[in-house]
Formats: C-alpha cells, sequence, structure tokens
C-alpha cells in the first residue's frame, strides 16, 4: 500500500527528536485504534471513539507529554477533533511510550493522508480505503515495520545477505 511518511524522511529511532518532522524506524506497536463516531463506525472491536475535547500533549516537559488528555490543557497541544477528515481514525503507535522520553518525539499516528505522497509532521498517512481496511483487520499487540532506508537500499541489502 502506497503510504506518506514525515517531512524529515525516515530516521533511526535513536535520532528521533520532537518537531523534527521524521518518521522513526522500528516495529512498532498498534497500542491504540481511535475514531470519530459521528463520522465514522467502531473499525474493529478494540477501537476507542474519540471526543470533541480530546488532546494530545506535544510539550515535551509536561507531565502528559505523548500522551491523549481531555482539554483544557494549557500545554502545547495537538487537537484530535479535527474539521478536516485526517484524525477520523487513528491508529496509535507505541513510539516512546513506555517508558516516555522527554524530546523523543510525540503523537506518532498511522492516518489518512492530505493526498497521494503528501508529507506528514512524522506519522505515516495512508488513503482513507486503506486506513480502513487495515484497522478492520488488526488485532491488539500487532506491529507496524517502519525499515531503514529506501526500499531501493532494502533490496540491495537483502541480494547481498543472499550472496
Amino acid at each position: 500500500m502506497p503510504c506518506a511518511v514525515g517531512r524529515g524522511g525516515i530516521v533511526p529511532g535513536a535520532a528521533k527528536r520532537e518537531g523534527d518532522g521524521a518518521t522513526p524506524t522500528g516495529a512498532h506497536r498498534i497500542e491504540a485504534v481511535l475514531y470519530r463516531p459521528d463520522r465514522i463506525a467502531s473499525p474493529c472491536g478494540w477501537a476507542w471513539p474519540l471526543r470533541a475535547g480530546d488532546l494530545w500533549c506535544d510539550e515535551s516537559g509536561h507531565p502528559a507529554y505523548n500522551r491523549l488528555v481531555p482539554a483544557p490543557l494549557a500545554a502545547s497541544h495537538e487537537r484530535l477533533w479535527r474539521a478536516d477528515p485526517l484524525y477520523d481514525l487513528i491508529l496509535v503507535l507505541d513510539w516512546n511510550r513506555a517508558p516516555v522520553r522527554p524530546g523523543a518525539g510525540s503523537a506518532i499516528f498511522v492516518h489518512q493522508w492530505r493526498r497521494p505522497g503528501y508529507p506528514t509532521a512524522g506519522c505515516i498517512a495512508l488513503a482513507r480505503a486503506d486506513l480502513h481496511w487495515i484497522a478492520a483487520r488488526l488485532s491488539p499487540g500487532a506491529r507496524l515495520l517502519v525499515p531503514v532506508g529506501s526500499p531501493r537500499q532494502q533490496r540491495a541489502r537483502r541480494l547481498e545477505g543472499a550472496v
């Protein structure tokens, strides 16, 4: 499935920083599925409905950093209940979640893209139909693999290993 990644490219997890716009590599566990109940039906049996005041704290020094929190929140945050459809369905990845490392990046999700190939702020974005297809088939604990390097580099490594 085609996807979009962060405007900062794909970086090794150890290099990921808050605000860098990069997507971290790794085998990320899908911790939760969140959805807008006023726009879509629950995509799977373990999805949680979003509420109009739900936020995600992205202020490194705040105790709620990289957590879902209710409004109001004075600290820097991202609104999950958006006017556009980008967050109608969110797969929450376990990036920097337990333990939370201040400044190592927050709100790394899988969500709907704006348009094909348009970069994100560090998330992975898919076509709406593809995202819904995946969400309907997920089971708790599923992982999303974000490999190191371009597809061409990955193929070259596989070929080198086969020789």
